[in-house]
């Protein structure tokens, strides 16, 4: 099953979605938004289920599913929690600044709590206010979650996964040395994330899915030309499970948290830092990413960060080659 939240007020307009992502039909006799399905989801996932049915027989009004006329799924969260799954990417940061890595980041999550009052949609510009601040994109995979008690295990936390999307979190790498060195973590070097058109239920995704983590290449274009495929089931040192366990250690988390996985990396074949497409690797789904290979091989980096103009796509691909999750496609204004 797909949903989405066509743009309608601060909360949007739920909609099923279907399969191939043309059509799609309102859901409003059955929950008004996304967030009142995820608040009372045993109720509503039943019948928007069977809706989702009706659609693929046309047995049901439909509508033209533009991804232009779509909101993020949630357009404001109660909770947007990003980890950083993928250790390869935080070990090559630390490596380019000749910085020792921690024991504890191979055990224990790193996490922050991002804004989430206010989201972008999948193909809304990526406002930048000063080029300075070095915007940059970040291929992620995230989960939506039910109401997780205190203390749940990473086992049982599987089982509070509703739903799967993508996202682009935006960050401003030249303000975050700044807020780190403060030791008070991120607010101004985040600003607002966007998602993927569609969020998707985890058995729809079938093999993909394998109950924590998301298996198939993240592609990231920028100006039109491939930056990342790297596959996002694979280097995740942390799954799901282990993501929402961490965040629910010392507190419930309410229905419609959305958990993020970090930027997907993958390391080389031969064990060194990713390589570029062009040169036969599977890339990078960020520019600080790039920066730090470069500055790795080379001792300095050199590919800029983000400018007003540019334009950044993130998708997944099905074995048809269709978006699963649609396509985010923004921007910088």
């Amino acid at each position: 099953m797909k949903l989405a939240s066509l743009k309608n007020g601060r909360d949007g307009r739920l909609v099923v979605v279907s399969d191939d992502l043309i059509h799609c039909t309102d859901a409003k006799l059955i929950a008004p938004t996304l967030q009142y399905a995820l608040e009372n989801w045993a109720v509503c996932a039943p019948q928007l289920e069977h809706l989702a049915l009706a659609l693929e027989r046309g047995a049901v009004p439909t509508e033209r599913f533009h991804e232009r006329d779509a909101a993020s799924p949630l357009p404001r969260a109660y909770q947007w929690a990003d980890g950083s799954a993928y250790v390869n990417h935080v070990a090559l940061v630390r490596q380019a600044r000749a910085a020792d890595m921690p024991d504890s980041f191979w055990h224990d999550p790193l996490m922050y709590q991002g804004g989430s009052d206010g989201f972008l949609a999948p193909r809304d510009p990526i406002p930048l206010a000063d080029e300075a601040w070095g915007c940059d994109m970040e291929g992620e995979v995230v989960v939506v979650t039910g109401d997780v008690p205190m203390g749940v295990s990473a086992q049982e936390a599987r089982d509070y996964i509703r739903l799967v999307g993508l996202t682009n979190d935006v960050s401003l790498r030249g303000l975050i040395p700044g807020e780190i060195g403060k030791g008070f973590g991120f607010f101004q070097s985040k600003p607002a994330s966007a998602f993927s058109p569609v969020f998707v239920t985890p058995d729809a995704l079938e093999a993909r899915w394998d109950g924590g983590k998301l298996h198939g290449a993240l592609c990231v274009d920028l100006n039109g030309k491939p930056l990342g495929r790297a596959d996002a089931g694979v280097d995740m040192t942390f799954d799901f499970g282990q993501l929402i366990a961490h965040a629910a250690k010392t507190r419930a988390l309410a229905a419609g948290t959305i958990v993020g996985s970090g930027t997907v990396s993958n390391r080389d074949a031969d064990g060194g830092p990713g390589k570029p497409i062009s040169e036969g690797g599977l890339g990078y789904s960020c520019l600080a990413e790039v920066r730090t290979v470069e500055t790795i091989l080379h001792g300095e980096p050199k590919t800029p960060f983000l400018k007003r103009g540019d334009m950044v796509r993130i998708w997944m691909e099905d074995e048809r080659h269709h978006p699963i999750f649609g396509v985010i496609e923004q921007m910088v204004g």
